[in-house]
């Protein structure tokens, strides 16, 4: 509640983290952790003859992203609460989440996510904070009483935007931030007129096609109508987003016109880029602002920080999709690129090849909207996740917006956040750290160079191995409950912890698998020496069973 009213200070700009993904993981250890009261805990429950791993292990995980990029927006809301920043997640309240995975005769089978089924006891209704989000229809253009030209858009439909919280803490300290999911709602739930007359599943049609929006993370968006929902899904979380941050602002009496300097917003990936249109939408026919002035707000507002190279991964938008679900939205990225493009001629006269690969609009075949142009264009500022990233950012994928605006690029390096991957991971290791070099460490990385003149102590040395070797055991023991066979503590492991995406992370094991065989291959003697790694990789060859390797001579790698 203190942070809380900490975001009302007028002094106070707040981060705003735009993203349609969230892998949190569990959250009771990391809170735990963050309170500092994990074996206060372990004992109290002790005492009543209950283990807190069982606890633990318990919990359903909000799988609310697929990977990195989700993974990456929840290590940031961590350190934002670890840093004291104030700051508030947006996102959406999935009812499915990334999947589940079971495997049945050697085949991958992915079955629905059913992280709610049981509630969530961590998060916070806010049902007064709900917002209308438009969809479809048309727009009219008007003159106003002062004489002004103005736009307004007669929308076909409705969802109502219903925000949940979740609280994100900071290690051992008093910020508590928050991240705001949306979950997706018809105005009227229920048509008795139509109920009435027979048409039982008329009476209900808006109810089921509303909340489809945040029913699945990404639905398949290999037909028009995947598409469409995904389209639907990112307007629909940006647009109450940012109707929040519009309202925080009426709330205090902030003026509109300095709504950057009440936040700054962040776009992971172009899945929100819509944010740029939208607020200039807010704020230009909701809150009557000149076009300069909204445009000025826009920009200064977002920062955007791209995650692939991939330029068939870069999102893109039919025309004709857009127009019809979003159409006062694609009027103003087309006066966005109008502006824009007059620009670009005035500054590289005659050079219709480089205001091509700028515009907004790829006019190439079918026309599209670049979402990755106009989050580059409306941001201040734009960063990869690592060094190499940005430079190939700045050099191959956008070179020439780097060419025009130079002072927007920057780099960002991607991190995870210490207290989750290390602390809670292996309190083993952890706690050895601690006992070397004090606690610093768990919120500043670099204390971990104290470390270094402990690397020829022989004693630290046996420390670290033994609780290397300890958390070896323990996973040992997890895969004799789980999959029925040993693996040898001694030996190298190579463990991918997550549901896999077949399509891209069986592949990767598979290659991996086949290098390793060929290096076997071409260097036996060597490849004796070292202790065999025992796996058992569930993949979509349905012939292979897991066995275990007694030695080299005598057995082949499946």
């Amino acid at each position: 509640m203190r942070t809380t009213q900490n975001y009302l200070d007028d002094k106070v700009r707040i981060v705003g983290y735009l993203s349609a993904e969230f892998l949190l993981g569990p959250h009771l250890m990391n809170n735990l952790l963050s309170l500092g009261i994990v074996e206060e805990s372990r004992a109290a429950l002790t005492e009543l003859g209950i283990d807190l791993n069982t606890i633990v292990d318990a919990e359903e995980e909000p799988g609310l992203g697929n990977g990195g990029l989700g993974r990456l927006a929840a290590c940031y809301l961590d350190s934002l609460s670890t840093l004291h920043y104030p700051a508030i997640g947006y996102g959406l309240r999935y009812e499915f989440g990334i999947f589940d995975q079971t495997i049945r005769d050697g085949w991958q089978v992915e079955m629905g996510d059913k992280w709610l089924q049981f509630g969530n006891p961590w998060e916070i209704p806010r049902p007064e904070a709900t917002v209308d989000v438009p969809f479809g229809g048309r727009t009219e253009a008007y003159t106003d009483a002062s004489g002004k030209y103005r736009v307004r858009w007669v929308s076909d439909r409705v969802v109502r935007g219903v925000p949940y919280d979740t609280i994100i803490p900071g290690h051992h300290n008093h910020t508590a931030n928050s991240l705001r999911l949306w979950k997706a709602e018809a105005p009227e739930s229920f048509d008795f007129s139509a109920f009435n007359v027979g048409d039982f599943y008329g009476a209900v049609r808006e109810k089921v096609q509303s909340e489809n929006i945040s029913k699945v993370l990404y639905p398949n968006d290999e037909n028009i109508h995947g598409k469409e929902l995904r389209l639907e899904q990112q307007f629909f979380f940006v647009s109450s987003s940012l109707q929040d941050m519009i309202r925080m602002c009426k709330f205090k009496g902030f003026p509109l016109d300095r709504f950057h300097e009440r936040f700054a917003l962040q776009l992971n990936d172009t899945h929100p880029s819509i944010g740029v249109a939208e607020l200039m939408r807010l704020l230009i026919d909701e809150n009557e602002l000149s076009w300069e002035t909204a445009w000025n707000v826009t920009v200064n507002t977002f920062g955007y920080t791209n995650h692939t190279l991939l330029p068939e991964a870069l999102e893109r938008w039919p025309i004709h999709l857009f127009g019809s679900l979003l159409p006062r939205h694609l009027e103003i990225i087309y006066e966005i690129n109008s502006r824009f493009l007059n620009e670009v001629r005035a500054k590289y006269p005659g050079d219709d090849a480089r205001a091509a690969r700028l515009s907004l609009i790829d006019e190439s075949g079918e026309r599209y909207v670049r979402m990755a142009n106009l989050a580059t264009l409306g941001s201040h500022a734009i960063n990869g996740v690592a060094a190499l990233h940005t430079e190939l950012v700045k050099h191959q994928l956008l070179p020439d917006f780097y060419e025009l605006y130079p002072q927007r690029f920057s780099n960002k390096t991607n991190g995870v956040t210490p207290r989750r991957w290390l602390l809670e991971a292996n309190p083993r290791l952890a706690a050895l750290i601690t006992s070397h070099i004090g606690k610093d460490w768990v919120i500043d990385l670099d204390q971990l160079t104290k470390l270094e003149p402990l690397a020829e102590d022989t004693a630290f040395r046996a420390q670290w191995r033994a609780a290397q070797h300890a958390i070896k055991v323990d996973l040992a023991a997890y895969v004799r409950r789980t999959l029925k066979f040993d693996v040898d503590p001694a030996s190298l492991f190579d463990v991918i912890a997550k549901r896999f995406h077949e399509y891209k992370r069986q592949h990767l094991k598979v290659l991996h698998i086949v290098t390793a065989y060929q290096r076997l291959k071409r260097r036996p003697r060597t490849s004796r020496k070292t202790p065999m790694l025992t796996s058992c990789l569930a993949h979509s060859c349905s012939e292979v069973k897991p066995r275990r390797v007694t030695s080299w001579r005598s057995s082949s790698l499946s």
